[in-house]
């Protein structure tokens, strides 16, 4: 026996690859400074962990509908039709352990083999690997720098074809932290309109910006039929260990979503809805401050890789990650982030883990401590001036 061929297009995150290898250099002895893992370092709001010890006093812990908790469901429809300026039902959100399920379950719902998906390139590496394990053919949208990483429109204009049957979107974006303007995302939705094609907004960290707002294509009048809204809890309330998420599509998408759920996990567990019901509807304060915060984090490092020789780093518009270009060192990526978690402690991601389009840059989560970013900052500086 062996694994199947389409086994062979599945990969992996490199984020959690570099894990491993910092905390073996931690069981060594050695200190590292963690910038390599995307998860606010933030704890979950009181508020939240008391709403779901009670969910599992009060028996919270059987089975669910598989579409998600209808008072959850409800939630989240009054959320999205408030922030994103259109009217949503609570038929079309479909409940999810974590968001990546709405990526793999829609794409495997909705491609066939040749069909085309545009997505960004450096982009979250786990679109290329579904779009290729669903059967289709995954097409790079370049991110340009001098745009602050938002999409090359007259290259998303070349790439659209017959075949495009999907497009990602996703902003504020990781790795980059860059940010899609609205003008820009209505002159996609002007280009797709009338096409048979489907849009699947990463909007996950949409509560995470510092200068400009998101801009939803669902906002789009027409736009919200061809558009599904992936979301979730994880990055705006710290809740990643829960493992909840959400989508919001159109009814019959939804009902596939829902088919697919069936199949696999059944439905997410109940008494982390009921945790999220307050995370919505409770007090918000607690994201404010850590968005706040991050922006603080945001200026010290942008400040600090601008004064390393050879780095240039654009000011990310939202997320909390910096992508610093690396290319004046005349060090590949990889290279690069090797020596700087084996030479200087400092745990990143080469640009490349998110695509060829990330050759010359490297990724780096903020989503640490202050003091622990600027000793970063003078670890990284120290190595490349001793060269």
């Amino acid at each position: 026996m062996k694994l199947s061929h389409r086994m062979q297009n599945v990969r992996g995150e490199g984020a959690f690859e570099v894990l491993v290898r910092a905390r073996q250099l931690e069981a060594q002895g050695r200190s590292v400074v963690h910038m390599e893992i995307g998860e606010p370092d933030f704890p979950t709001a009181p508020n939240i962990i008391a709403a779901g010890k009670r969910a599992l006093d009060e028996g919270w812990t059987k089975y669910g509908p598989t579409q998600g908790d209808p008072e959850l469901r409800q939630a989240i429809a009054e959320h999205i039709s408030a922030t994103r300026g259109i009217s949503v039902g609570p038929d079309r959100v479909v409940v999810t352990p974590g968001a990546k399920p709405i990526l793999f379950f829609s794409m495997l719902a909705l491609l066939e083999h040749g069909d085309e998906v545009l997505y960004p390139n450096p982009g979250f590496p786990i679109y290329e690997s579904t779009i290729h394990y669903a059967g289709a053919t995954p097409v790079p949208l370049p991110l340009v720098e001098e745009r602050g990483f938002s999409l090359d429109l007259d290259q998303f204009r070349k790439n659209l074809s017959d075949r495009t049957r999907m497009i990602i979107l996703c902003s504020p974006q990781n790795p980059t932290g860059g940010t899609i303007h609205e003008a820009d995302i209505r002159a996609v939705a002007e280009m797709i309109r009338d096409r048979d094609v489907i849009v699947l907004s990463d909007e996950i960290y949409s509560r995470i910006w510092f200068d400009e707002k998101p801009f939803s294509i669902a906002s789009i009048d027409g736009m919200f039929e061809k558009t599904i809204i992936l979301d979730g809890f994880s990055k705006t309330y710290s809740m990643t260990g829960w493992r909840i998420g959400y989508g919001v599509m159109p009814k019959w998408i939804a009902d596939a979503v829902c088919l697919l759920m069936v199949n696999s996990v059944s439905h997410t567990a109940s008494f982390t809805q009921r945790a999220a019901i307050e995370a919505l509807r409770g007090p918000q304060e607690a994201v404010g401050k850590m968005v706040a915060e991050f922006a603080r984090r945001r200026d010290v490092i942008v400040e600090g890789f601008n004064r390393i020789p050879g780095f240039r780093c654009a000011r990310p518009g939202g997320a909390f990650y910096a992508f610093p270009n690396i290319t004046a060192t005349g060090i590949s990526s990889t290279e690069l982030a090797n020596r700087i978690l084996q030479e200087a402690g400092v745990a990143c991601l080469s640009g490349t883990s998110f695509g060829k389009y990330g050759e010359g840059y490297l990724r780096f989560s903020y989503a640490t401590a202050l003091d622990q970013i600027q000793v970063a900052l003078e670890r990284i500086e120290k190595l490349i001036k001793r060269g």
